[in-house]
């Protein structure tokens, strides 16, 4: 078969998967049902796999058919950017850009500086998750992330630039403090407990606390009294009057000028995790690529403490 059969074949099965049944991949294609089940028939029978679990009521991808779907768009996204590559308007960011953001940082700050940068590329079509789970560039085939904290070595392909370190403060609401006291030291915040983050495994991490030596925090366990798995939701939870918590100040730096909570224990504000904005180096020459690591990190850095250089 022909290898521009093969690549038919390979489109009929990446729409199917995106569109999640035959029907509607065959309306967005203006094609018959039958040509694109045929075509994915044809594909299974090459592989020799399964693609696609079918039932009478949905179809989903087989294990084989995610791994395989995985890599598809992988191919698939890098024709594109090669045919866009020989026009002279891929000087200009235009295409797909999938970006990966964390939860609350990128709802605050990051997504209205990639909406705004889309603002200014119509041609540009942003495809953007957020939320607070690792993710592998390269696998799950993203352009860009903003990284908090990860991998203390970077892998193979990947390029990033440090954006600065969040600094993290301990605060609380003015009406929980006057039913409750100021605590003066770390022995008076254990007493009365913190608003903690709650991980996905039920885990809370350990507080940065600023150490003898300049620039490094010491990580301490904390007791809590609740933990919330969103930084959002526990600032949400110290305003409410549930008690203290260690926040960044990207996250309550307008609730603490507004007044609305109030600053405690200033000697241990500290560096939190690095933030970084990374993406695959195969990738960075593309105009939307560069040209939204410049506008990114022109909007962030000024958030994030400069006298930390990494």
């Amino acid at each position: 078969m022909p290898v521009s059969e093969h690549l038919k074949d390979i489109d009929f099965f990446v729409n199917v998967a995106n569109a999640g049944s035959f029907v509607a991949a065959a309306e967005r294609m203006h094609l018959t049902s039958s040509a694109v089940s045929k075509g994915v028939a044809r594909l299974e029978k090459r592989l020799q796999v399964r693609l696609f679990e079918r039932t009478t009521r949905r179809l989903l991808l087989s294990d084989a058919g995610t791994r395989y779907y995985r890599t598809c768009t992988r191919v698939l996204a890098d024709i594109e950017e090669a045919e866009l590559a020989l026009h002279d308007e891929q000087k200009e960011p235009c295409g797909k850009l999938r970006i990966d953001l964390p939860a609350s940082f990128g709802r605050l700050h990051a997504l209205p500086a990639v909406l705004a940068f889309a603002q200014r590329h119509p041609r540009l079509q942003p495809h953007i998750t957020l939320s607070d789970r690792f993710v592998d560039l390269a696998e799950d085939a993203i352009d860009i992330v903003v990284r908090i904290g990860g991998p203390h070595g970077w892998a193979p392909g990947i390029e990033h630039r440090y954006l600065g370190s969040q600094r993290l403060v301990f605060c609380a609401s003015p009406g929980y403090l006057a039913a409750h006291g100021t605590p003066g030291d770390e022995q008076a915040l254990r007493a009365l407990g913190c608003v903690l983050y709650a991980c996905a495994d039920g885990s809370t991490p350990d507080l940065h606390f600023a150490g003898s030596r300049q620039g490094v925090d010491e990580m301490k366990a904390m007791p809590g009294r609740l933990a919330i798995g969103d930084g959002e939701g526990q600032a949400m939870a110290i305003m409410a009057g549930h008690g203290i918590a260690q926040l960044p100040t990207w996250l309550v730096q307008r609730q603490l000028d507004e007044g609305t909570l109030v600053q405690v224990l200033p000697g241990f504000t500290s560096e939190g995790l690095p933030i970084h904005l990374a993406w695959r180096r195969s990738r960075g020459h593309l105009p939307k690529v560069s040209a939204l690591v410049e506008a990114l990190s022109e909007r962030l850095t000024p958030l994030l403490d400069p006298t930390c250089q990494r």
